[in-house]
């Protein structure tokens, strides 16, 4: 399988520091980050002046590139903010972000004249959908733009045909909103929180329960599209399947779209992990002439909890030619190596429960999956007592001699008993 084109960028989230971490140990070739305010995920962290210097360091060090997110919609009392957040990047002088991310027209404008020598990439949220909408970004000074989500596979190729030199991102993996581009009133409706200001609460995603309700479709008599029984516990039923185009990185590559992205700066960092392991394993296997989608999709299945699906990127309506996979979720992060403190000894957080009595799985990146034997490892507490069971937010000492094992890298252990059910 030949290529005209370099590597798609492999771009992944980092709401904070460890996520940032777990990012540049798994594969990403860029991250894409914000501060405490002005960018679509202002509930994450984000990064202040100290860490964000801290991360350029880290970053560059690495040959990892940082796009910084101001891509909120601010009000007429914002832009105040906005200055000042962009004079702040500013006065880090030479050693700044690798780009903006931005969708008002407003910040586009005081980018420009603050941060000139910085580019500017196009979010999603402005829902560039067409060649005329991407030019005229291109005109304004845009050096990339993510596309609109909601474009099929013929209209992305029919855009990079007609703006050639014009970088282009996609999302391809993680959460899909409820509204066109997440242009979403939902949160602010039920709780005072703008979608559009970075504090969506996910109102999507909560529980509803209606007392009785089936909706069919006019034109499809007979076919239930959604049904909630009377007796059922609250259901998550406005809740969309997560996005996944792993399948079709070949497509995208050969279709020369710069970048590929992962949506997820709310979630863990361990999801940050696994996705950049499976999405870089895939590209690289890609440079190397094969690949392998059943290996992706499995590692993928086993791990995640929400359904996926493949969007809107299939031609035709979704609710029919959607490829969609469930997900068992039956690979549990357990553990996150934080630092070594003795020879084969390590300082772990603990994420999940965690029977000693088990096996345990090391995920470590080019999806390679070594099994440690339930005898071949002990966990201790601060006291050097043995223990039997971990549990979440604890810090236990590992003892592990196996060398692959390094500061960063995150442990799992199978448990069927978690899986979840089929949304």
């Amino acid at each position: 399988m030949a290529f005209h084109s370099p590597c798609p960028e492999l771009l992944a989230p980092a709401g904070n520091p460890v996520k940032f971490q777990a990012a540049l140990l798994y594969g990403a070739d860029a991250v894409y980050l914000g501060g405490p305010s002005l960018n679509l995920r202002a509930g994450a962290d984000g990064f202040g002046r100290e860490a964000l210097s801290d991360a350029l360091v880290q970053a560059h060090s690495s040959n990892v590139k940082i796009y910084y997110c101001l891509n909120a919609f601010p009000q007429e009392k914002d832009l105040g903010l906005v200055r000042t957040c962009l004079e702040l990047l500013s006065d880090m002088g030479d050693a700044c972000v690798d780009g903006l991310i931005v969708a008002d027209p407003g910040v586009f404008f005081l980018a420009r004249k603050i941060l000139p020598h910085v580019p500017i990439h196009v979010s999603t949220q402005a829902n560039t959908g067409n060649s005329a909408a991407a030019a005229f970004w291109r005109e304004l000074g845009a050096t990339r733009i993510n596309l609109a989500r909601e474009l099929a596979l013929g209209d992305i190729r029919s855009l990079a045909r007609a703006v050639p030199d014009l970088e282009l991102e996609m999302f391809v993996h993680g959460a899909m909103c409820l509204a066109l581009s997440g242009r979403c009133s939902l949160s602010a409706y039920l709780n005072a929180r703008s979608a559009n200001k970075g504090s969506c609460t996910q109102p999507c995603r909560f529980k509803y329960r209606a007392k009785a309700m089936a909706v069919e479709e006019q034109l499809r008599p007979g076919e239930i599209l959604w049904e909630v029984l009377e007796d059922e516990d609250y259901t998550a039923f406005f809740s969309p399947r997560d996005l996944c185009l792993v399948k079709y990185l070949p497509w995208i590559w050969k279709n020369q779209i710069r970048a590929v992205k992962i949506e997820g700066r709310m979630r863990s960092a361990a999801y940050v992990a696994l996705t950049c392991d499976v999405y870089r394993t895939a590209l690289d296997d890609l440079g190397m002439g094969r690949f392998r989608p059943s290996l992706y999709l499995h590692e993928l299945g086993l791990a995640l909890h929400r359904p996926m699906d493949s969007g809107f990127f299939l031609p035709g309506a979704p609710s029919t030619t959607a490829r969609r996979w469930d997900c068992a979720g039956r690979m549990t992060m357990v553990g996150h190596l934080i630092r070594q403190e003795g020879q084969e000894k390590w300082m772990v957080q603990v994420l999940d429960r965690w029977d000693a009595a088990k096996p345990l799985e090391l995920v470590l990146p080019g999806l390679r999956r070594p099994v440690v034997e339930a005898s071949e490892y002990g966990l201790e507490n601060e006291r050097g007592e043995k223990l039997a069971v971990a549990h979440p937010g604890q810090r236990v000492l590992l003892s592990c001699g196996h060398p692959s094992c390094r500061p960063g890298m995150f442990v799992r252990q199978d448990q069927p008993e978690r899986i979840s059910p089929t949304r």
